[in-house]
């Protein structure tokens, strides 16, 4: 895309009837536990605003705006009022609904002109599908999506406490302690969980792309790198009967010594797929090719079977993603599927904990040559404990076949202890480690340079 102001002021030329403020007073934002509860504050036209409206409420509003024109919601029925960053096929805004001012946004804005051009079209239509998709707490819910000539718009959730990557850097030592970084690999694991059982491979897990919502937990965004699978590809769900050795390292162990961490998956009685409404999935449409042999003995932490939810017989041989957070698989070439996710969470709790990528070069062709070649290595400090190494080293077994979580996905991880104690079932419920306190809103048209991070809450 080209510089954020630019396709700023091309769309307020566009388009007259937006109207972008360039004298926002501040909005305030909720740091209560709850996302529902509407916070009052003052809107860029100096009227009483919420910053996180519930969903069911915002789909309402929309519904209402629907109802009224008697016809699709328009890019002219949005308020714009300042850019929130910028990516490689769009920039994101902070926008309100004219006729339900308080009603905060995020609207990803593409120039389709620009998508042609570049042959980014098929990517800003893979994200469009999936959007469409998800239907879970720690991910996006499409409100809608826009089209006005030579604009294309998603809208979306949005998130005041910013992402991850910013808070980060303000935390002390620029890390975070270790019980925050599991609350927030605990809700990415869910997510993750989530997107493999709809047939989706991830592939951009990043700091940057995990926000942080107004109650403090997680939503994971930007799906314009995403593989989505074929649905025909998909076939009956599998029931594990006999998971791995629920002994305190022995996926992470057995991931690192070559040893067979697999278990034979028996198909599931029921030939369609179940997609359960629930935060965790239940079921797999997956098969997975690789059988390995069964360990007598062992079974789940509960010795009770599993469900496993996988897409493992997706792959792919695009070159994809963030140079530090690559997997070897896709460096090398050789095709990748959804084990790829598990190894940029290992990369993902690793800066988490200590502040840079393990694998981090001079420049990004010896990135790459490490995230190959060199073994990982941790760093004396901060001391951190055995369990997150262990889980860390696990996640990034460069064979993906011997990855932990390649076999049985986020099962895999669960029953990791780095994660005990946490009540998957109730994540939701937790108190998350941090709230966002109350923002300010930029004027639309600043100067910053395109990639300058954009703090906003």
């Amino acid at each position: 895309m080209g510089h954020p102001s630019s396709v700023a002021d091309d769309l307020a030329d566009d388009l007259t009837s937006l109207s972008f403020s360039s004298s926002a007073t501040d909005v305030n934002c909720s740091t209560s536990s709850s996302s529902d509860a509407p916070v009052s504050g003052r809107s860029a036209r100096g009227q009483s605003a919420s910053a996180s409206p519930s969903r069911d409420a915002v789909t309402e509003a929309i519904r209402r705006v629907r109802s009224e024109s008697g016809g699709a919601l328009a890019m002219t029925d949005l308020r714009f009022l300042q850019r929130l960053g910028s990516g490689d096929i769009g920039n994101v805004y902070l926008a309100e609904l004219k006729c339900a001012e308080g009603y905060l946004l995020a609207a990803k804005v593409m120039d389709k002109k620009e998508l042609e051009g570049r042959s980014k079209e098929g990517r800003a239509k893979t994200e469009r599908d999936i959007l469409d998709m998800l239907d879970h707490p720690f991910l996006p819910k499409l409100y809608a999506s826009l089209d006005s000539g030579r604009w294309s718009c998603l809208l979306t959730e949005f998130c005041p406490g910013g992402d991850l990557h910013v808070l980060r850097q303000r935390q002390p030592a620029k890390r975070f302690h270790e019980a925050a970084v599991r609350f927030y690999a605990s809700e990415v694991v869910v997510a993750l969980e989530y997107v493999h059982m709809m047939g989706i491979v991830y592939r951009d897990l990043k700091p940057e792309n995990v926000l942080v919502r107004s109650d403090g937990h997680i939503m994971l965004t930007d799906f314009d790198l995403s593989l989505k699978c074929d649905a025909s590809s998909s076939t009956a769900a599998h029931l594990l009967t006999d998971s791995v050795d629920a002994s305190p390292s022995h996926a992470a162990s057995s991931a690192r010594s070559g040893s067979s961490g697999g278990d034979a998956v028996p198909p599931f009685s029921s030939a369609s797929c179940i997609l359960p409404n629930c935060i965790v999935p239940a079921v797999s449409c997956f098969h997975p090719k690789r059988r390995r042999k069964k360990k007598a003995g062992r079974g789940g932490a509960s010795g009770l079977p599993e469900f496993v939810a996988e897409p493992v017989d997706v792959r792919s041989m695009s070159f994809v993603g963030t140079h530090e957070y690559l997997a070897p698989e896709i460096v090398s070439g050789e095709g990748h599927g959804s084990a790829v996710d598990w190894w940029t969470l290992g990369v993902f709790v690793f800066e988490l904990l200590y502040g840079f990528t393990p694998f981090r070069g001079a420049d990004n062709e010896m990135t790459l040559a490490n995230i190959v070649a060199r073994a990982l290595e941790f760093p004396r400090e901060p001391p951190v404990s055995a369990h997150v190494r262990d889980l860390i080293a696990g996640l990034l077994v460069k064979d993906p076949n011997r990855r932990l979580g390649s076999t049985t996905g986020a099962a895999a991880l669960k029953r990791h202890p780095f994660f005990h104690g946490v009540n998957w079932a109730l994540l939701r419920c937790v108190t998350p480690p941090y709230t966002p306190p109350t923002f300010s809103i930029r004027p639309l048209s600043d100067d910053s340079p395109p990639g300058t991070p954009v703090e906003y809450y």
